[in-house]
């Protein structure tokens, strides 16, 4: 089964007059597979928070709903990890969008066969399969991603891919709006967004490439003339077992651990605001259908502007520091969320303000993560890096978003709920606070030890 991921072949060097013409070409080519191919996942992701305020209807509890909610998110932080260390030695190609096609089809299966929904045990089975074929989507992105651009150019590259998490995020809500038109069937937020997500994972398959040197390129440190401090041509290419991965570049990495820890509670008020912000609108907020899902919409699509300032203010304002840019962010979206969850009904606007902000906000801290664990290891092992994070985000945050939260609120109410929120917000700004002091010094041993 693995060999059909195996790496392409390396092809013999093309004449050096097409090696930039080819070389641009191709990125761009690349760029939108991985795009669009990302932002697809997304589409079979989330999309059963909109399916969940009529499992209450039909006499679910909240807590039990994000019981079954967080088995995608369990499934998908292992599976970040463990597909992101076969990531690092399959074909990307190949990879994404099989997973893709996997993730979609169980969505769809759950849209179409009305036995899918008909208990807690079966729903919590169905999302732990689907969010482990979404673990083969980040890992080989952020392959592509350091094989086909340079170290300087790669900050603002990752940034704008990042805005793939709100462009996949954002269309469920209206494909449900308009399956709610053709079927006026609540089961199509599940097979509306399932039945898209596999038209595009054919696009992507056309679209993606392996690494350049797998085109007749050379590597993109020699195209760009952009070597980093500790480049050595013959370990960077030089591919690696799990093993080595974990045991020289992963485990021991105390900034690697401390960005992990960071991610579980950025993840715990990203998918906490994401994933309840439907059923709290509606039960609290008094929103209409309409009214809730252009609010979710809102809350992705303000996360495209927020993670391309964030990504520019890292890398001009902060001068590369990671840490002290998502400290900022938070700090701020910690605000945005205690005034959402203290304005009194009533006021739509300024709750659908709040959210606006928040999704303005919470998608930079995610960006530098994911960006960071990238940088702190060798392109051979930056699946394996990626997925380390991944495994914090989704295993503890996203899990504790879906089931804590739910349960919280059955017990302590909506209040309960959000002091959980703020409470990971701030355990998230002393995270950051601890990468940014350790920052300046993990470069500093980088430097001296290639001296």
């Amino acid at each position: 089964m693995l060999s059909l991921f195996r790496p392409a072949a390396h092809k013999p060097r093309v004449p050096d007059q097409r090696i930039d013409s080819l070389y641009r070409r191709l990125r761009w080519q690349i760029f939108f597979g991985i795009f669009f191919g990302y932002a697809a996942y997304y589409l079979v992701r989330k999309n059963f928070a909109l399916a969940m305020p009529y499992l209450v209807e039909q006499g679910y509890s909240h807590g039990d709903l994000g019981l079954a909610f967080s088995g995608i998110s369990i499934a998908y932080g292992i599976s970040k990890f463990v597909m992101g260390s076969i990531s690092d030695r399959s074909n990307p190609r190949i990879f994404l969008p099989a997973g893709l096609v996997l993730a979609a089809s169980v969505m769809l299966f759950m849209g179409l066969v009305p036995w899918a929904t008909s208990s807690i045990a079966i729903m919590f089975i169905l999302l732990f399969i689907c969010g482990w074929f979404q673990g083969m989507g980040w890992p080989p992105c952020g392959r592509i991603m350091v094989h086909w651009w340079s170290h300087k150019e790669r900050g603002s590259v990752v940034s704008v891919w990042n805005c793939a998490h709100n462009v996949g995020g954002g269309i469920p809500p209206l494909l449900f709006l308009l399956g709610m038109v053709w079927f006026n069937d609540w089961h199509c937020a599940l097979y509306m967004p399932a039945i898209v997500a596999i038209i595009i994972a054919l696009a992507a398959y056309v679209l993606m490439r392996d690494t350049p040197q797998s085109c007749g390129l050379p590597v993109i440190e020699e195209y760009k003339n952009d070597y980093p401090v500790d480049y050595d041509p013959q370990s960077a290419e030089q591919e690696l077992s799990t093993r080595q991965i974990l045991q020289r570049y992963i485990f021991p990495n105390k900034l690697l651990w401390y960005i992990a820890l960071a991610n579980v509670f950025v993840y715990l008020l990203r998918y906490g605001i994401l994933d309840w912000s439907p059923t709290y609108l509606k039960e609290v907020k008094h929103f209409s259908l309409d009214k809730s899902s252009w609010t979710y919409f809102l809350y992705e699509y303000a996360g495209i502007p927020g993670t391309l300032l964030c990504g520019w203010m890292s890398d001009r304002l902060f001068k590369g520091n990671r840490g002290a840019t998502g400290m900022f962010f938070m700090v701020l979206v910690t605000i945005a969320t205690v005034v959402y969850w203290l304005n009194p009904a009533g006021n739509p606007g300024i709750d659908m303000l709040c959210m606006i902000v928040i999704g303005f906000l919470i998608y930079g801290p995610v960006m530098l993560i994911g960006l960071h664990a990238l940088e702190l290891a060798p392109k051979k092992a930056a699946g394996t890096a990626a997925g380390f994070t991944g495994l914090f985000g989704y295993l503890g945050g996203s899990v504790a978003a879906s089931s804590i939260v739910g349960y919280t609120v059955d017990y302590f109410g909506w209040d309960g709920g959000f002091i959980v929120m703020i409470g990971g917000c701030l355990l998230a700004v002393l995270l950051l606070a601890l990468t940014m002091l350790s920052e300046k010094k993990h470069r500093q041993t980088l430097i001296m030890a290639t001296d």
